[in-house]
């Protein structure tokens, strides 16, 4: 039987540092790093994302950053086929494949622990979900597939769309399976207590706009980003939009940051929780964090 690939997965909320500890861990056991979320991909996508700056890199490779245009769409499927190659390749060069990110989805795919459905687009159904407002097909998922409902991101019309297709063609998106695949994966979690989580996540959302996030996603729409594109992607580039197009003012827009993101981060917990598998650790436990990730590592790499 062939060997295993080793496989170091990194998750928990937004905001909880997960990027920082990947870099650390890169340099401490000789690893890559392989980015696991569903907006970073986009080239241009920056400071509405929080992608991590070259010089928080610290010259540790990051694959899956930057490569598609904002205008495309990039799914799971896309991403399984993406990462299972940077892993062959940072396995073949004796490197560590560290995966960390935000999308639960996306990374249980690739390691094998959902299978992706496989089902062709629906242009006829898609027309008419895409007539309807977020909130609306959040509503219609509930319904129609209510565990799906709890860990989609409610605000990203595209996965909504998507999640309401497959429903429609299988009944729910499949259930967790662990199929034990070819990787060897060791899953590390960070989780900070839920007042160090909303104070990190506030300070990060606001050294984000004083860098200039409001100006970045101006440049984005003057350069062909339709607003109706930058809501579909969720999360921060929802209220940019709507800030941009004043419907919303200045002070509602902090608040909706703030508020929807602590929900975001409440929903990739109930995500992660359900599998058993991912040990997880404050923040302040990176002693224990190194002596869990040599053991699976067998030693330090030079």
């Amino acid at each position: 039987m062939q060997k295993r690939q080793k496989v170091l997965v990194i998750v928990g909320p937004t905001a909880s540092g997960k990027s920082a500890l990947a870099v650390e861990l890169a340099r401490k056991f000789g690893g890559e790093i392989i980015s696991a979320d569903s907006r970073q991909v986009y080239k241009g996508l920056d400071l509405g994302t929080g992608k991590i700056t070259k010089r928080e890199m610290c010259g540790i490779p990051h694959h899956l950053l930057n490569e598609m245009s904002s205008h495309s769409v990039f799914t799971a499927h896309d991403f399984v086929g993406r990462a299972s190659k940077a892993v062959d390749d940072i396995t073949r060069r004796g490197k560590l494949p560290i995966i960390v990110g935000g999308t639960g989805f996306y990374i249980d795919a690739l390691v094998g622990r959902i299978v992706l459905p496989n089902v062709k687009e629906n242009p006829k159904l898609r027309a008419q979900l895409e007539k309807k407002t977020a909130e609306q097909l959040f509503l219609m998922l509930q319904k129609r597939d209510p565990r799906r409902a709890k860990t989609i991101d409610r605000h990203n019309k595209r996965r909504l769309v998507r999640a309401l297709e497959i429903a429609a063609a299988l009944g729910r998106v499949p259930q967790n399976i662990d199929l034990r695949g070819r990787y060897d994966v060791l899953w590390l979690g960070i989780a900070p207590t839920k007042t160090g989580l909303e104070k990190n996540i506030s300070m990060r959302l606001f050294a984000r706009i004083s860098r200039g996030m409001i100006g970045e996603a101006r440049k984005l729409h003057v350069r062909g980003l339709s607003y109706k594109r930058m809501e579909s992607l969720g999360l921060d580039y929802k209220f940019l939009a709507l800030l941009l197009q004043k419907k919303i003012s200045r002070e509602e827009f902090d608040e909706a940051l703030v508020r929807e993101s602590m929900r975001y981060a409440k929903r990739q917990m109930t995500y992660w929780n359900r599998n058993r598998e991912i040990k997880w650790f404050r923040p302040s436990q990176m002693k224990g964090i190194e002596k869990r990730a040599l053991s699976f590592v067998g030693a330090a790499q030079p």
